[in-house]
């Protein structure tokens, strides 16, 4: 399974990578990707970075070494009413938002109801692209109900190949999540959530995954370029 254009990664102004920015674009050329969205994570994350930061991306060029570069952020789910830890002011600013639960940032509470809360109003944020890494059991949420809202609402399921490293017990829920998917017509994107250069593009384990349940390829929106193409045109700002 291949992929033109990873959508998740973080350089070194997460605290917790290890490559710079241009480090992550010069591995997206080297690996023949078409596009690639810095995704670093926002503030409630320890020793990530200030408003500064996502507000000064706007200095990276569009397109660089011939890799268009979304300009974007992992923001924390800060609640279970579907709050962000970062502002519609940066949001506004930037190309590309992922949502994610962490630990570190959202305690967890293994109710399925408060989960299922959280995401049916992080469907309603306009600039909130992509679900992220949604398959953790400590946030485990009524997938038949969501899913399709996902969909429905132009929101793109994350199948994280991080998971399958550091989120091992969310793996048979990534499984879950991929077959709901293939079941109701729901576009997934997977990408790598590298930490560092050599890792951009790696979606091994993700990708057998979605192999092992004859997932359609065109439901995998990062797998062509002229849908991912028009997706950013469709929910997002980037080549206006």
């Amino acid at each position: 399974m291949k992929i033109v254009a990873d959508m998740h990664c973080h350089s070194l102004a997460s605290g917790h990578a290890y490559s710079s920015i241009q480090e992550m674009i010069d591995a997206a050329y080297l690996k023949g990707l078409w596009a690639i969205a810095i995704t670093d994570h926002g503030r409630a994350t320890p020793n990530s970075p200030g408003a500064w930061h996502f507000e000064n991306l706007r200095t990276i060029p569009k397109k660089v070494n011939n890799v268009w570069v979304l300009k974007g952020i992992e923001a924390n789910i800060w609640d279970y009413d579907g709050n962000l830890d970062t502002s519609n002011l940066i949001l506004d600013r930037l190309d590309w938002v992922v949502a994610s639960m962490h630990a570190e940032t959202l305690r967890p509470v293994c109710d399925i109801d408060a989960c299922t809360n959280a995401w049916l109003n992080i469907v309603k944020n306009p600039y909130v692209n992509v679900i992220g890494h949604s398959g953790e059991e400590a946030y485990k949420y009524d997938y038949e109900k969501v899913i399709p809202e996902f969909s429905r609402m132009g929101k793109l399921v994350e199948i994280n190949n991080g998971s399958f490293l550091v989120r091992k017990t969310a793996i048979k829920n990534c499984k879950k999540i991929a077959l709901l998917c293939k079941k109701y017509g729901v576009k997934v994107i997977v990408n790598s959530d590298a930490h560092f250069s050599t890792l951009i593009g790696n979606i091994s384990s993700a990708g057998k995954l979605l192999e092992e349940i004859d997932f359609p390829l065109e439901l995998i929106i990062n797998n062509d370029k002229l849908a991912l193409q028009e997706y950013i045109k469709t929910y997002t700002k980037f080549f206006n």
